[in-house]
């Protein structure tokens, strides 16, 4: 629609950074304002400006061109009164601006799902800015604004956000301006094309924009745990269940495509780990296996008569992040990639001008744990066994790489590297542990996030003792920290978010095994193969083998 003189607009967080430049944009074009927002003082020098913007439109205006109100917009309360005084002073409501909120890649479909209210008039679009330079945005870190080619101008922003206002064929649509790609909408119309599902028989002429063509089957099939052994092979087995429909409120149907393979699923199918409510999951047999599950699409037709395995799930939408296409790089970030970089971020306290030990850093993790540790600004040592690892990691940009089948690691770090490593990342355990812990410099930091050595074996997992590791740590000043993810999975998007970002960006590469397991039954074939230490990067299992030849190809 056209911005003229006399329309009104709200704007949420319009106090300061992209929320003001919206609101002095707009009172440009002679639109009246209501700004909202928690900051009074900040809000109220904004009212200012904009109201002596709107003075070269109205002149002798009989009421506010603008007006203040003092809102936290968590509380629904604040916000019906607010707009409840916006409609009492201008009659209407045109424009809606909610700038305020944070980063959340979940809003893009929750957005697309609003589409259908253009038929009301209504059009609801996403604006997806990366970094600009605002009080807000130069809270972030410098190093992951320079990972994504450094902040955006605001006027791309506020262009932006016209665009999308006065475009009336834009409805449910993203806008996302980056410094890297300038600004393009997603999906594109050939990713619409190519992403188009044909709906359930009472609608056969329609169709639903959404991610993948596929029918919604009655039942699927699942990997269950049903008694408690190391051995996964023998702990599980494939059940067929029927799929639980309607949908719940706030939850999205997903369709598994590809699956991710862990060192740890063999202390999950043995009982090692606890459940969410903190009871044993021995207690809870049987339950699902598995920790990574990759390309996700929500699903609106009903179901059909079809029973082929599609392998579906039902999943929070607060769980979902939307990628471009089903690349099963991206699944090594679900697990592997957040292990690395949350690890290191909060135990290990990565910074730069360090010297980093990843240990198996050709795995799943270690390679990911490599990249991050080099992109820091760090030394970087890797270990590993054999040539094509060793390959590898030399790729990557690795400073140092021991390959323990040609070089003694405990001799390697003692002449080069007399002075201790600053940071160690570590996941291997038995002797390397022991090896790493002397390895320590003064003030260093271990962060175990695995113990391979230890899962399997014929008893399987057995505690160790360290002896000397508190006289040992205490005499350095060192810290010895353990690291699960579970106990930091609210941090999930933020880091989520930074992976996909150096990934797009090809700052970041990921290295999947070229083995290809097909089909849920090699699921067990999977994860015999990575705790062969034959692995090479990460192991992920194609769950439907239409995409297995597609991925080869990608």
């Amino acid at each position: 629609m056209e911005l003229k003189p006399g329309m009104s607009a709200l704007v949420t967080g319009g106090a300061s950074g992209i929320g003001k430049a919206i609101c002095l944009a707009l009172a440009k074009k002679g639109v009246f304002v209501t700004v909202v927002d928690f900051a009074e003082e900040k809000g109220k020098e904004t009212v200012a400006e904009i109201v002596e913007e709107n003075a070269k439109f109205y002149p002798e205006l009989k009421f506010p061109s603008a007006m203040f109100i003092r809102c936290d917009v968590t509380n629904a309360g604040d916000i019906a009164a607010a707009f409840g005084k916006h409609f009492d002073t201008y009659g209407g409501l045109d424009i809606c601006v909610n700038s305020a909120g944070v980063a959340t890649r979940g809003v893009i479909l929750f957005t697309r799902a609003l589409t259908p209210l253009k038929r009301q008039g209504i059009r609801v679009n996403v604006l997806c800015p990366e970094f600009v330079r605002t009080e807000m945005g130069e809270m972030v870190g410098a190093k992951f604004v320079d990972y994504v080619g450094g902040y955006i101008p605001m006027k791309m922003v506020v262009d932006g956000a016209l665009e999308l206002i006065r475009d009336e064929t834009k409805a449910g649509s993203c806008l996302w301006i980056s410094k890297r790609r300038g600004s393009e909408y997603w999906p594109t119309p050939e990713e619409e094309k190519k992403y188009l599902v044909k709906s359930s028989k009472s609608r056969r002429n329609s169709t639903y924009p959404l991610q993948v063509n596929i029918e919604i089957p009655q039942t699927y099939e699942k990997i269950v745990v049903h008694s408690l052994s190391h051995k996964f092979r023998s702990a599980t087995k494939i059940v067929r269940t029927d799929l639980s429909l309607p949908v719940k409120s706030q939850h999205v149907l997903v369709k598994i495509v590809y699956a991710g393979v862990n060192a740890s699923d063999v202390n999950y199918s043995s009982g090692r780990y606890f459940s969410g409510n903190g009871k044993e999951v021995g207690s809870l047999l049987p339950f699902d296996a598995g920790f990574e599950l990759g390309w996700a699409t929500s699903m609106f037709p009903s179901p059909s008569d079809s029973n082929n395995d599609k392998f579906p799930s039902e999943v929070h939408s607060k769980y979902i992040i939307p990628v471009p296409r089903p690349d099963p790089e991206v699944v090594a970030m679900l697990t592997s990639g957040l292990t690395a970089s949350i690890a290191l971020k909060r135990v290990a306290q990565l910074s730069s001008g360090e010297t980093v030990l990843v240990t198996a850093a050709a795995g799943g993790t270690g390679q990911f744990a490599v990249q991050l540790a080099k992109l820091a600004g760090n030394k970087v040592i890797a270990t590993c066994g054999g040539e094509k690892k060793a390959a590898l990691l030399k790729s990557l940009g690795v400073d140092r790489v021991i390959d323990y089948k040609k070089e003694d690691i405990k001799s390697v770090l003692k002449k080069e590297f007399s002075k201790g490593v600053d940071i160690i990342y570590e996941s291997v355990g038995g002797e390397m542990f022991d090896l790493c812990l002397n390895a320590l410099a003064v003030y260093g930091r271990l962060v175990v996030i695995g113990m391979i050595s230890q899962y399997q074996g014929e008893h399987g997992w057995k505690p160790l003792s360290y002896t000397g590791l508190c006289e040992k740590i205490l005499a350095k000043s060192q810290t010895v920290g353990g690291f699960f993810l579970v106990q930091y999975s609210h941090l999930w998007k933020e880091h989520m978010g930074t992976l996909f970002d150096i990934f797009s960006s090809g700052k970041l590469k990921v290295f999947v095994d070229p083995k290809q397991f097909v089909g849920l039954g090699s699921v067990a074939d999977a994860v015999e193969y990575l705790h062969s230490g034959e692995s090479l990067g990460k192991v992920v299992v194609c769950i439907d083998p239409k995409f297995s030849t597609q991925s080869a190809k990608l």
